[in-house]
């Protein structure tokens, strides 16, 4: 057991500890880019790795980084990453000691805790008891209210009936919010604006919970209209320690479909007397339940009273634990494995100081025009800000005394966390994040002026991404204030943040100059070189049909400039008519914002042997495609799509969780026709128009692709042809 002993510096007592070895061997029961995460820390501390995998991720990132990697079963979840026998024969064949969860999957499993204990494997989180009691939202409801904690007035009880549920949301009063008992990442949560929807929202939230968590079990609240999601970083050694410290307040108000895309540190205006107060009943609720290792407190505020109640804890580390790290310079995932180590923690609560200001943006693979649905695929290029830290910034302060950390310079600096690069799928089994960007700065403006530079660097070729929005709400004033900030924010300005399509138009000749310093630095031999860029549009004809029309040729010349690096002088000409633009001797940085991509070029019938080249220029807040043919399917979605010939469709690659019609039913506008399942969410698909169902061409259960038709239909009074 690890004995503690304090001494003195500059007038303060520090604790010091006779430290247990940290384990040497750690098995991360988790995949993507939070498995990476936890490999780079236990690389810098000299840990071995053991990294599980699907089939489906055989080749994925954290597969390759760990020191051995093993996989455990087919693709969905409940067949591999949920498999907790599997993982113990692991433990038991490779040696670790412990099992770090990351988060999602088995990471707030009670069970999973408790085998790995009887497996003599240390589980790198709480205790199971403290899993069961505050990873239950109705369990820590119970536990808070004792406490002297306000909570949300709702119904958390153990009568579970359709009936008991319907009634108590009346008693709350509409509009109310379903959610998971053991729900997480707004899988199983759906707002019920009036009682005719609430016996099929409430089914909807019992499937989601029990395919993402095994547990169909909700609870009801009171939905508020104007909330904040604020939440604390804690982190608690166990016996015979016992410490519980704060690290930082995040603020995740900014959500789509109850997910967070976007959350910073330490959470903009909170008196400090709020945060203190709301620090205090976080660490007052892991002192409660005797908690271990690091975990979340949530809040929820009224954003016009400033009143708080408590939300929710999460007992394991966060999508968004970088911001917090990032503005206390603290490893967390080291933290949890000195605190599984059964160590002190390295620093006391008045020792933990805050600097600067942190955001983190999600990065994921959806269409933001289509309420955010997610989108599946090949990565065909993946780029990112180039990093200036690997984990934290500013760098630990484990020799200070001083909680403030007055006099220390807050430096800036770029992170980026993912677990794909240029080549990976984007899989309709998993969630769809790709990538975290997060970004430290001196003070909030700082940190997102960073952000909005990061974002413009951040290009992604394939699936649909939410690049593009990220970017704009980081330039929206109201998110600049930062005293505008709720849950509804989105939903508030969505005209802005979702502003009308351009009509298509050519790329002007800037998208000729990336091109050819795209090309001119891939020869950087070459002083200077001359590119022929074509670009090319289709125009109708009556008599061939579709026919190629050339739309102009450009001779660009790309000269090095002596003596500076990566620096050009840029010449461009039209060949129709030979006239010299405006562009001579233009000084371009040579790091182009370019990606060519050849491939073959077959949009229908034989496979050609013909390869096209395809030019991706990300310009300044510009996406530019030259030759790609038209994505396969629709531009907006809007619960459903109706075919030429009267199909329903499936949007994206998809599992059928229901089909509520049959042959020779009337369907109205609106009515559900198709449920899916895709990357743990359903989508509900409606009737677009008034019908009569012809023909039924998928089952309850069947895995479809993106663009299977699922039904079938006639217009109403239609008769049939003969």
């Amino acid at each position: 057991m690890a004995s503690r002993r304090t001494f003195s510096c500059d007038g303060h007592q520090i604790n010091a500890t006779k430290r247990n070895p940290l384990p040497s061997k750690v098995l991360i029961a988790n995949r993507g880019e939070i498995a990476c995460r936890v490999i780079r820390t236990c690389r810098r501390l000299g840990i071995r790795t053991v990294a599980v995998y699907s089939e489906a991720d055989a080749r994925s990132a954290h597969a390759l980084l760990a020191d051995e990697a093993y996989c455990i079963g087919p693709a969905p979840s409940a067949e591999s990453y949920l498999r907790m026998d599997r993982i113990i024969e692991i433990c038991k064949q490779t040696g670790a000691e412990m099992v770090h969860p990351g988060y999602g999957f088995l990471s707030e499993n009670a069970d999973f805790a408790n085998n790995l204990h009887a497996a003599g494997i240390k589980f790198i989180g709480p205790p199971a008891q403290a899993i069961i009691s505050m990873g239950s939202k109705s369990a820590s409801k119970e536990i808070m209210t004792e406490a002297g904690v306000p909570c949300v007035p709702g119904y958390h009880g153990s009568d579970q009936s359709d009936v008991k549920l319907k009634e108590e949301a009346q008693k709350i009063g509409f509009p109310v919010l379903i959610k998971a008992v053991k729900g997480g990442g707004g899988k199983g949560m759906k707002i019920v604006t009036k009682a005719e929807e609430f016996d099929e929202q409430l089914q909807s939230a019992r499937r989601e919970a029990l395919t993402s968590f095994g547990d169909g079990d909700v609870l009801i609240e009171r939905y508020l209209t104007k909330p904040r999601h604020v939440e604390v970083q804690i982190v608690s050694s166990g016996a015979p320690f016992n410490e519980h410290v704060a690290i930082s307040t995040r603020d995740c108000s900014v959500q789509r479909r109850h997910q967070k895309i976007i959350e910073e540190a330490p959470a903009p205006h909170l008196s400090p007397e709020v945060e203190k107060d709301l620090c205090d009943k976080a660490t007052a609720a892991a002192r409660a339940v005797g908690y271990e290792g690091a975990g979340t407190v949530e809040f929820i505020l009224d954003a016009d009273t400033g009143e708080a109640w408590f939300l929710e804890c999460n007992t394991r580390l966060q999508v968004e634990h970088p911001v917090s790290e990032m503005v206390s310079g603290i490893d967390l995932v080291e933290w949890q494995l000195e605190a599984a180590s059964g160590n002190s923690l390295p620093l006391r609560q008045d020792q933990i100081g805050k600097r600067g200001h942190a955001f983190e943006a999600r990065i994921y693979a959806e269409d933001t025009r289509a309420n955010f649905l997610p989108d599946v695929g090949h990565l065909s290029h993946v780029a990112f800000p180039v990093p200036t830290t690997a984990l934290l910034s500013p760098p630990p302060l484990y020799g200070s005394v001083s909680g403030d950390s007055e006099g220390v310079e807050a430096l800036s600096s770029v992170r980026v966390d993912t677990g794909v690069a240029t080549g990976d799928e984007v899989s309709v089994y998993y969630d769809p994040m790709i990538a975290k960007v997060i970004v430290h700065g001196r003070d909030r403006l700082e940190a997102l002026r960073l952000m909005r530079a990061a974002l413009q660097e951040t290009h992604i070729v394939g699936p649909k991404t939410n690049v593009d929005f990220l970017s704009r709400l980081c330039e929206h004033q109201a998110f600049i204030d930062g005293s505008g900030l709720e849950t509804g924010f989105i939903g508030k300005y969505k005209s802005d943040l979702h502003p009308p399509l351009q009509s298509h138009k050519a790329p002007d000749q800037e998208t000729a100059i990336h091109a050819a310093l795209f090309l001119a630095v891939k020869e950087q031999s070459i002083p200077s070189s001359t590119f022929i860029l074509r670009r090319r549009a289709k125009r109708s004809d009556a008599a061939d049909g579709a026919k190629e029309e050339e739309v102009e040729t450009s001779s660009v010349t790309v000269t090095r400039v002596p003596h500076l690096p990566n620096r050009y002088q840029v010449s461009i000409a039209n060949e129709h008519p030979v006239v010299e633009n405006g562009y001579d001797n233009k000084t371009s940085s040579g790091r182009s914002n370019i990606k060519v991509i050849t491939r073959s070029a077959a949009p229908s019938g034989p496979i050609s042997t013909k390869e096209r080249l395809d030019l991706f220029v990300h310009g300044t807040g510009a996406h530019y495609e030259l030759d790609v043919v038209a994505p396969n399917w629709y531009e907006e979605v809007k619960g459903a799509k109706m075919a030429e010939k009267g199909s329903l469709i499936a949007p994206m690659p998809s599992k059928v969780v229901d089909v509520r019609v049959q042959v020779g039913q009337e369907v109205q506008e609106g009515d559900i026709v198709v449920v899916l399942e895709a990357m743990k969410t359903e989508h509900t698909l409606r009737a677009p128009k008034a019908g009569v169902v012809a023909k039924i061409a998928v089952e309850k259960g069947a895995m479809c692709a993106e663009g299977t038709e699922l039904v079938q239909f006639e217009e109403e009074g239609k008769e049939e042809e003969k």
